[in-house]
């Protein structure tokens, strides 16, 4: 039996006002398994950013049930979330998100410093190095982020995603703010990862790098175009 690490039945999401109702999401049912690299793509306005919100526990939806790793995250309060999202989720943003004040070291350190439970320094030292050894950025720990370039940003950003041993990553649009060489070598780090386990959840508006996906959602109008292949898969 597969490790399903994420599963969404029947989610909706509705955004209101006094005199309008938006239909951000419709019906959506997503599988996610152990390993999976899953690329979700469409035109601007379909859903894609409310659809990774609400993976990602920034957001909860308005209808249907979600689980991370067989727990029902649906219902959660703030607090509750939080700690879900800080142990079971990786977050690698267009922008980066490092934290130009601290070091390379101390910019991936950081997830594991919030955890409930504080690993040792040498734990820490120890998982933050593997980490930066994944993405070929071990020689940089002690750089500050505005030294580096672009690509280096968004590898350090991969690193500290990895740190905390996530079920999932959440990729919004990684090469957004890169030049295309750099956006590739980036794609190229991603995709090793997932050769080697790790289970990717990424927003694209690159047909290129959708296409590397080896699940391949495309959304529209708030629902997920559906082929025979994309049945089988979710």
């Amino acid at each position: 039996m597969s490790d399903i690490k994420i599963q969404m039945k029947n989610i909706s999401k509705v955004f209101e006002t006094d005199e309008l109702e938006t239909h951000a999401l419709k019906n959506i049912n997503i599988t996610i398994n152990s390993g999976d690299y899953v690329s979700i793509s469409g035109p601007s306005g379909c859903g894609k950013s409310t659809l990774l919100s609400i993976l990602g526990l920034l957001d909860m939806p308005s209808g249907g049930e979600y689980f991370i790793e067989g727990t029902n995250v649906t219902d959660l309060s703030l607090d509750e979330a939080a700690e879900i999202r800080n142990s079971k989720i990786g977050f690698i943003f267009q922008s980066f998100n490092l934290i130009d004040e601290l070091s390379v070291f101390d910019n991936v350190a950081l997830p594991l410093r919030y955890k409930t439970k504080v690993p040792s320094e040498k734990e820490i030292s120890d998982r933050v190095h593997e980490c930066l050894e994944l993405v070929d950025m071990s020689h940089r720990t002690s750089h500050k982020p505005n030294q580096l370039s672009g690509g280096q940003q968004q590898r350090i950003a991969i690193a500290r995603a990895l740190v905390a041993n996530p079920a999932i990553l959440l990729v919004d649009e990684p090469t957004g703010n890169l030049d295309s060489k750099s956006g590739d070598q980036v794609m190229d780090v991603l995709e090793k990862l997932n050769e080697c386990g790790t289970t990717i959840c990424m927003v694209t508006h690159d047909p290129r790098y959708a296409d590397m996906a080896n699940i391949q959602l495309k959304l529209l109008d708030g629902s997920i175009l559906t082929t025979p292949e994309l049945q089988e898969a979710v």
